[in-house]
């Protein structure tokens, strides 16, 4: 067992006080190793660290920059090994989805060393004929990244490589619950060339350094993936201090089944789109809406899809999902399903756990359209199947909540779908398939409680730098006095 330390100024150090917590492997509940438990101390340290590779960074040629990024993703796929096992036991991640983590890492470190020779300059038209206007971006210094425990390595590798690119210092807070993966990442990244302070890493508890960080006066911008209740949080912190904020928050985001669509093989879609990582994806098709009359044909498929799911191994290439992150989320989890059923709902399948964390695929038939099962995230292999008389009425249902992160549309027809896509209030709709998608391109965020902005490709770019408008006088102009 190894304790780790916050990794500040290239190096791991120990936490100012001293303390430690500890890391759990969520299939055995073993101790993986202790990591250091940071203070406003350690938040210091990170900042004025950060400053400083703040500085070294943004003086760089925008070609240096590429190329460290690109030798940071060639030193991902070099070390897949040393990050995917830690992946899947600190997450409790099936191999197939960690797997999936660690490559796209080093594809979005890729396309960010790519958007580094893309920050444009405008020049402007005037209204004084002897002046030359022009805007320029500049990075805004230093951003801090709070990362969830769900897709502990790529989603803070999304959400630090693009403000790096950008010319910004980042300091990551990973969740508390997988502070590990967040440290070695930052350890890869420094041993293929990253200088010092540009990426530290101080974990620890909300409350403990997660506040002060995103308080800091000399923290310039925030972006955050996870819970609603976490960003408004963190949200009120740092407005105080006028922060750019750029905030990933929760879903329960529609699947629409139109009647033209197989029921089979959309079953089989919008299993994986509900039980990819046992639901806990803030993407995850939660509420499936079916176009009559094939509500129940449907909902029968996708319970035979559900009760077929292998649940064994983590490294095991057929296991589907591993488990939920603590006893937490199971309880949650449980609430939900016993109020949808309290409600009037039919358990097709599953309801129950497993085996220690891990809970059954679970698909639940007519669920009350009110109450926490349909309204709040579940964080769960859970899939609520709902019949609906027709389409315009499948739109209005999509659009009845106060997320609006993703959603997926089934249909082969086109017009439909594509109506659907424009009409349904969400940041991303993805026609002919479930809603969890992502793209190192492509902008990722939401509307309503979903979040702040949007993450991805030069939309992050833009959102963690400053435009800054130079005029040049270039002959005399007439002074009013």
């Amino acid at each position: 067992m190894k304790n780790y330390g916050h990794f500040i100024h290239g190096r791991e150090v120990p936490a100012a006080n001293g303390e430690t917590f500890p890391s759990y492997a969520p299939m055995t509940g073993e101790i993986l190793g202790h990591a250091a438990r940071g203070t406003e101390a350690d938040v210091e340290a990170a900042v004025s660290s950060a400053w400083k590779g703040y500085e070294h960074w943004v003086s760089l040629p925008p070609y240096e920059r590429e190329k460290i990024l690109l030798k940071c993703a060639d030193n991902v796929e070099a070390n897949y090994d040393r990050l995917l096992n830690l992946l899947i036991d600190e997450s409790g991640s099936a191999v197939m989805k960690a797997k999936y983590e660690v490559l796209y890492t080093a594809s979005v470190l890729r396309v960010a060393a790519g958007e580094v020779r893309r920050m444009y300059a405008d020049t402007l038209p005037n209204e004084k004929p002897h002046r030359m206007s022009m805007v320029v971006r500049e990075p805004v210094g230093v951003v801090l990244a709070i990362s969830p425990f769900n897709a502990p390595l790529v989603l803070l590798a999304k959400m630090i490589v693009f403000p790096l690119g950008a010319g910004n210092a980042v300091i990551a807070k990973p969740s508390e619950e997988t502070p590990l993966i967040a440290v070695e990442l930052a350890k890869v990244m420094h041993e293929a060339g990253l200088p010092d302070g540009v990426f530290n890493v101080v974990t620890g508890f909300g409350a403990e350094c997660g506040a002060p960080l995103a308080k800091h006066p000399k923290v310039n911008g925030v972006a955050l993936t996870g819970s609603t209740a976490t960003g408004v949080k963190i949200g009120e912190i740092a407005i105080q201090s006028m922060k750019r904020m750029q905030l990933e928050l929760g879903g329960k985001n529609p699947l629409l089944v139109l009647n033209d669509m197989d029921v089979t093989k959309a079953a089989e879609i919008a299993a994986v789109g509900a039980f990819t990582h046992g639901g806990q994806i803030c993407m995850s098709s939660a509420r499936i809406l079916v176009e009559a009359p094939n509500g129940r044909t449907f909902a029968e498929a996708l319970a035979k899809k559900a009760a077929s799911l292998h649940l064994g191994d983590l490294r095991d290439e057929k296991t589907a999902y591993g488990p939920l992150i603590n006893r937490r989320a199971i309880d949650k989890v449980i609430r939900h399903v016993l109020a949808a059923k309290d409600g009037g709902a039919e358990i097709l399948t599953g309801g129950n756990v497993h085996k220690g964390l891990v809970f059954q695929p679970t698909v639940i038939y007519n669920p009350p359209m009110s109450g926490p099962c349909w309204d709040e995230e579940t964080f769960g292999p859970v899939a609520m199947v709902t019949e609906v008389p027709s389409f315009e009425e499948m739109l209005a249902i999509a659009n009845e909540s106060d997320y609006g992160l993703s959603a997926g549309v089934l249909t082969n027809d086109l017009v439909r779908g594509m109506t659907a896509a424009r009409r349904i209030r969400c940041g991303s709709v993805h026609v002919g398939t479930h809603s969890f998608q992502s793209d190192p391109m492509a902008p990722i965020g939401g509307y309503g409680m979903s979040g702040i902005g949007r993450s991805g490709g030069k939309y992050s770019v833009e959102h963690f730098t400053e435009l800054k408008w130079i005029s040049l006088e270039l002959g005399e102009t007439p002074r009013p006095f």
